[in-house]
């Protein structure tokens, strides 16, 4: 009996580690997707004019314009695992299944991402200026089915998955539960159409163009999911400080 002030205060810090750490997230992303938008990629089918082609020659002419969103990124991606985490130790015991594969995805989105942002910022730029050419045409983000476009598919159709996990966490006994649990679902099934759509349409030649889709889809869930998640989180947290305290 003597724990169960414990609980209540433990409760209180998991419900306000979750609310900022959401609130970081969505920030993080606006800001991040901000910037991506400048980079708009001098080559593949999104190009406007001027555009590169292999081996990717110029790509120092677009050095560090196109580099600024990754470093951001970064930060993002830590802010997501954080933000996944509180969710998992907000989550009610029967729901921890669901929380912790939720987890898991988001590790392996995480780790994906992550190793494709800093290798590509980290080597590629420097590489190029050394004359150090050799294998940079497939590292490059440029290269519309190089390894940079595989990784960030597979990182943010992890993400999608990580999403679906989390949606059931969520209870249907309020409006705002009901709308985080539909976004965050929408979230995979929209990643899932566009990868079925451009897979048809082009073929393994889709280029970057379900990245593109795949990381819209996913920060767009980000950002509206976060922000109704933070009101949550507010809301649960006003109500256990005007609730009874517990007796001993």
């Amino acid at each position: 009996m003597i724990h169960k002030p414990l609980r209540m205060n433990t409760g209180k810090n998991e419900l306000k580690f979750g609310m900022y750490s959401t609130l970081a997230l969505v920030i993080l992303t606006i800001i991040t997707w901000g910037i991506a938008m400048i980079a708009v990629p001098p080559a593949g089918p999104y190009c406007q004019g001027d555009c590169m082609s292999y081996p990717f020659p110029d790509i120092l002419e677009y050095y560090p314009r196109d580099y600024y969103w990754m470093y951001i990124s970064i930060f993002q991606l830590f802010a997501y695992i954080i933000f996944i985490v509180a969710n998992h130790f907000v989550a009610p015991a029967e729901k921890k299944l669901f929380s912790f594969l939720s987890v898991v995805f988001a590790l392996i989105s995480a780790i994906v991402l992550l190793i494709a942002y800093f290798v590509q910022f980290s080597v590629v730029p420097v590489s190029v200026m050394h004359g150090e050419t050799d294998g940079i045409a497939l590292l490059t983000q440029y290269n519309g089915h190089g390894i940079f476009i595989a990784l960030e598919e597979l990182g943010y159709i992890s993400m999608s998955i990580s999403f679906l996990f989390l949606a059931f966490i969520f209870p249907m006994n309020s409006r705002l539960a009901k709308t985080i649990r539909l976004i965050l679902l929408m979230s995979l099934l929209l990643t899932f159409m566009s990868f079925v759509f451009y897979t048809v349409k082009y073929g393994i030649d889709r280029s970057y163009r379900f990245e593109v889709a795949a990381i819209s889809v996913n920060w767009l869930a980000t950002i509206s999911a976060g922000i109704l998640i933070t009101i949550l989180f507010k809301n649960k947290l006003r109500m256990l400080e005007q609730g009874p305290s517990p007796s001993i």
